[in-house]
Parts: structure tokens; sequence; C-alpha cells
């Protein structure tokens, strides 16, 4: 006799999404004990900065210290592979009495990712993110800082760039021509990290990875009516490693922040909003 049981089904269980690994945090006693009516908080985003981000985060310190009434630093180690993440917490170590709280991610996340989420975890009404690199001098940052409350949104731009190579100033100046083009507007640059509301950066931050995410957030607020300020700042170049800004990733994040940009002024002019 032939077996006619069937044996039972084993359901299919769809797997689930891969989310980004909450990133594990470290304060300094400083930042713990920190009042939560912060005035400015400042996002550090660090990838494979080892020889820049100490000097980074002296400077910020800085610049700070003098111009507002109180801050905290968010950094971000984006999984590095050199030694930041250990010079960084010899800094912390050094520093108890500076409010500098870490954020360490497992794997990559990039930089518009890690601006969005040390957003949600910083407590500053203001916030802006340094790049690790260290250039942007204690001076640059302080007239920055310094012109908090003129307007919504400070957009940083250079009027002076000492030892840019010429390729960097054209593929600039045609990006910025080009989201100029596309968005309407006619801003001087709009990689230079601006300055904006905390509320901001979490409520209309971008879905972009790379840089292009400021362009993409400078546009959508002034759409939505943003007061704005253009600063006027000197810029340097990194004193040591590679910049990870032209890479095929990046150039694929900002033609995706371009596609944005043309979409919303589209919308805007067919339905009046964005």
């Amino acid at each position: 006799m032939t077996d006619t049981t069937t044996s039972p089904i084993t359901p299919v269980i769809p797997r689930k999404p891969q989310l980004a690994a909450d990133p594990s945090e470290e304060q300094t006693p400083a930042a713990r004990d920190l009042a939560a009516d912060v005035f400015l908080s400042l996002f550090v985003a660090c990838y494979n900065e080892s020889g820049n981000i100490t000097g980074t985060l002296e400077t910020v310190v800085a610049a700070a210290s003098r111009t507002v009434p109180s801050y905290e630093i968010v950094v971000v180690d984006d999984g590095s592979r050199d030694s930041s993440l250990q010079e960084i917490r010899q800094f912390m170590a050094a520093h108890p009495e500076l409010p500098i709280r870490l954020l360490v991610n497992k794997r990559n996340e990039g930089v518009a990712n890690n601006y969005a989420e040390a957003a949600f975890r910083a407590r500053g009404e203001w916030y802006r993110m340094i790049c690790g690199d260290n250039v942007e001098s204690e001076e640059t940052l302080a007239t920055i800082f310094g012109s908090i409350g003129e307007a919504e949104l400070l957009i940083p731009y250079y009027v002076e760039h000492p030892g840019r190579a010429w390729h960097r100033r054209v593929i600039s100046t045609c990006y910025t021509w080009l989201v100029n083009l596309l968005s309407g507007y006619k801003l001087h640059y709009y990689n230079g990290m601006p300055l904006t509301r905390r509320y901001y950066a979490m409520r209309w931050h971008s879905n972009s990875h790379g840089f292009g995410f400021q362009a993409d957030l400078v546009t959508r607020l002034l759409a939505l009516g943003a007061t704005y300020k253009e600063v006027g700042v000197i810029g340097r170049e990194r004193a040591g490693g590679t910049s990870s800004a032209l890479t095929f990733r990046n150039f694929a994040s900002v033609a995706h922040s371009l596609q944005n940009i043309l979409i919303r002024r589209i919308s805007k002019v067919l339905y009046g909003y964005c």
C-alpha cells in the first residue's frame, strides 16, 4: 500500500529588511550632566579621519566656547577602519569637562543617514554638521556660529579657498550652477554645511546618502519659506588623508539629490507646494 500521508508544510517566513543597527553611544560626564536646553548641537562626521579628528574637535571646542551660550558635540564614527575611534575616545577621556557624545556605527551608514541620526540624538535648538577632516578654521566656525539667529538657515560659502585644486573648483562651480538651474535659486554654494534649526533637520532631512543631501535640504527649506543668510568664510584644505567626496557612490547620491530638487520645483509649480 502506498503511503499517502503528507508531511506538514513549513510556512515560508519572509526575511525582515536589514535595518541599520542602533549605534552604540558613549558620553563624557559633562555630556551626561548637560541641561536639556542646549543652544547649539554640532554633529561631527568621522570616517577614517585618523590624524585629523582630534584637531577638528579642538577647533570646534575653541570656536563654540567663545561664541555660543551652550553647545554639545555629537561625534558619529561611521565604521572607521583606521585609528579614528581610538583618537576620539582618547580626546573624550582627556576632556571629561567637555559635552561630547560618541555614536559608533558597526558598518558604514553614509553621512546623510548620520546627519539625521545625530539630529534625533541631539538636544540643541540649532544644528550643524562639521566634517572630521578639520578643513574649517576656528575663525570660520566662529563667524558662522556668531550669525545664529539672523536667519533660520545660515548658508556658508567660500570667499577664498587657498590651495584647492583646480578640478575641485571646476566641479564645485558646475555643481552650484546645476543646483541653481534646477531649483531656481541663486546661491553661491550648496556644500558649505548649512546651520539651521534642529527640528528642521529632523523634519526635512534628505533620503540621499552622500554629500548631495545638503543641497536637497537647503532647497527644500527655501521652498518652504525659511529665511536665509549666506555667510562668507575662508576655506582651507585638509592636512592629511584623502577626501571621500569624489567617489562613485557620492556622485550617484548627488544625482539622486538633483532629481529630488527638480521634482520638488515641478511640484511647487503645478500644485503650489512641495
